[in-house]
């Protein structure tokens, strides 16, 4: 066999060992569920022994391309990447695979036009995005109580969660019909950029009544900017969020959040389980999904404890 370059089809191969020493490529630190997803995937190296190799990118696609660069030049033997957008991390995957280092994309996902699952990187292990947005649609159909405008805050610009989140959410209010998506914006997945945007979004549209956040930090954000209108979260607006931490669940017992959809950030045991079964020579299947639960009125208080 010729040993020079892969083909097209090619993965990095995985040699079997005893540990190994292993990147993991975080996008950013600045909120709960992504310090949670951390603290899985560092847990979970240090109790089978492997050596994480660990960076952030503080919210910039361009240094977490770098961060994956510094780990090809360390040696190290796998790359678990949370790519921060769809396309900004193709070079990254790439360079990898053409160092001979396999890559498993953690919770968001590249471009799929660009770069494939089995070909270029081993697998996305992650929730159904799309899945998310369609149930939080599927409850607020049910549950609307005739509160139909709806304010959507959009999550990063251009990465898979953002986009998915939205497309299945759009999707479904669509076909249900009765309903109007009077805005639709980024706040950045942020607490603080989730209020600004909710207040001024709010003020352009005063009879807007649902408020469909991509993720618990601007569902938490969007209180503040409901209360700062003077109106009431839970009962003149309805608020649905993605992501399930214990602050939002919280604020479902609280009623000031209506619904959350979790999106599991305990990635470790999944994470490192799937290398394994890739040195052992097992086929991986291209997507892995995580279980997500859902949380309303009827369940927050008892599934609180287990909330992130």
């Amino acid at each position: 066999m010729t040993g020079f370059g892969l083909n097209a089809q090619e993965l990095p191969k995985l040699e079997k060992k005893e540990t190994y020493k292993v990147g993991f490529a975080q996008t950013e630190s600045n909120n709960p569920w992504r310090i949670a997803q951390t603290n899985s995937m560092k847990a979970e190296a240090e109790k089978l022994g492997h050596q994480l190799v660990y960076t952030d990118a503080a919210g910039s696609a361009a240094k977490q391309v770098s961060d994956v660069n510094s780990m090809i030049a360390q040696g190290v033997d796998l790359i678990f990447l949370a790519p921060r957008e769809e396309k900004p991390l193709i070079p990254a995957v790439m360079a990898a695979k053409k160092a001979g280092i396999p890559v498993i994309l953690l919770d968001r996902s590249v471009d799929p036009s660009l770069a494939k699952a089995g070909e270029d990187y081993l697998t996305f292990i992650g929730s159904d995005f799309v899945e998310e947005g369609r149930r939080m649609a599927e409850w607020l159909i049910k549950n609307a109580d005739g509160k139909t405008k709806i304010i959507q805050l959009e999550g990063t610009t251009g990465s898979s969660p953002a986009n998915d989140r939205k497309k299945g959410f759009d999707e479904a209010i669509q076909a249900a019909g009765g309903f109007e998506i009077v805005a639709s914006q980024s706040g950045d997945f942020a607490r603080d950029k989730g209020r600004q945007v909710a207040e001024a979004l709010l003020q352009a549209h005063p009879d807007a009544n649902v408020i469909y956040a991509h993720n618990d930090e601007m569902a938490i954000g969007a209180i503040s900017a409901v209360e700062a209108a003077g109106k009431v979260p839970g009962k003149d607006i309805l608020i649905l969020s993605i992501d399930g931490g214990k602050e939002a669940v919280q604020a479902v017992v609280d009623g000031k959040i209506a619904a959350v959809v979790e999106c599991n950030p305990r990635f470790g045991p999944k994470a490192f389980e799937t290398m394994m079964r890739y040195a052992n020579g097992e086929t991986i299947a291209p997507i892995l999904v995580n279980e997500d639960k859902f949380y309303d009125a009827s369940n927050a208080a008892a599934e609180l404890a287990n909330a992130y």
